[in-house]
């Protein structure tokens, strides 16, 4: 493996900052708009929402004095946002001309907008790759190896999303409706629903998943938080036991969860054992990914890895059996230094 190359402190001081100003989401009024209809003489006020292509229309009431304040103090918050805006976009700006990991344009679009709208708000995580990239910025490094595709990983769980005060998201109609030339990717079994959406012409992939509990199945579940379906993944609930808020760079930056670093690294030599020999070059990645984050954590913050791998215990013996026999696959120095730690 290429040496990992560690970022200047001060990067990581202004990662910091990034972060504590992306707490709370930040509207700048360019997708909604408020307007009235005048019927048999009276007001009436709606609430419209631009999404892509589509638009939706929300009744907020006849027009009294409480309303229109409360429509006042909504547009007085877009401009109210604009110092922020700036800040965090500076901030962002100077990370990525420091040496942190950026998100393509493509990649930026989708994930602000499942932000926007509420998405990891609810409770919703990225894995995958895209959590691998934004450990990258989160630690403070570099990474050495391809990173591979574009493939954007969202993992919910109906155990642990958050009831938000509008209701459900739908989630599948909202990324159709991005106007980025979505479509659904047709599920194995023609009578079930997808799980995946493709942008046409693109390597972009949004594949949504959560844990797989009981009997192995390839059934979709639902996700009630967001109305739509979700494939199943074992021992996915001991990635989302644990997330923590993470910040990509992109626009004025946006805001995700991700899994723990070390549960992270962990999940990664157990699937790397679990997939058929037809995904050896996948098996690979995860093999890699894992060794990566391990020799970060192991030099910047190796209780992380000890924690994590008392949680692990919790998933059974297989688990930690397919643990092993991953972790064995990597550089022996690493092996031997984890091992030191459990």
């Amino acid at each position: 493996m290429d040496e990992i190359h560690h970022l200047p402190a001060s990067l990581t001081v202004q990662y910091s900052e990034l972060l504590q100003n992306c707490v709370h989401p930040i509207s700048d009024g360019s997708n909604i708009s408020f307007k009235h209809k005048t019927i048999r003489g009276k007001r009436y006020w709606y609430l419209y929402i631009s999404i892509g292509s589509r638009r939706t229309e929300h009744y907020l009431g006849e027009e009294s004095t409480e309303l229109l304040d409360k429509i006042d103090d909504e547009k007085g918050k877009w401009s109210s946002n604009e110092d922020d805006r700036d800040l965090r976009a500076r901030l962002v700006a100077m990370l990525i001309g420091g040496g942190m990991s950026a998100l393509g344009k493509e990649e930026g679009k989708v994930i602000a907008l499942l932000e926007r709208n509420g998405v990891f708000l609810a409770g919703a995580a990225l894995v995958g790759t895209m959590a691998f990239r934004a450990y990258a910025n989160m630690l403070g490094v570099s990474w050495p190896d391809n990173i591979g595709t574009q493939d954007i990983d969202l993992a919910a769980d109906n155990r642990y999303a958050l009831a938000l005060p509008r209701g459900k998201i739908n989630l599948g109609q909202l990324i159709l409706d991005s106007g980025m030339g979505f479509f659904e990717v047709p599920a194995l079994g023609r009578e079930q629903p997808s799980t995946s959406y493709k942008i046409r012409n693109r390597e972009l992939i949004v594949d949504v998943l959560a844990p797989m509990r009981g009997r192995e199945t390839a059934r979709p579940v639902h996700l009630e938080a967001f109305d739509t379906y979700a494939s199943p993944l074992r021992h996915l609930d001991y990635l989302l036991e644990e997330v923590q808020p993470a910040v990509l760079l992109y626009g004025h930056g946006i805001m995700i969860n991700v899994p723990t670093p070390g549960r992270f690294a962990i999940h990664k030599c157990v699937i790397s054992q679990k997939r058929p020999a037809a995904q050896a070059a996948k098996s690979l990645k995860d093999r890699s990914q894992a060794e990566q984050v391990f020799t970060v954590l192991l030099q910047d913050r190796p209780a992380d890895i000890t924690l994590a791998h008392d949680a692990a215990k919790s998933q059974g013996n297989k688990f930690l059996d397919h643990f092993d026999a991953g972790l064995d696959l990597l550089d022996p120095a690493i092996t031997a230094a984890v091992r030191d730690l459990l």
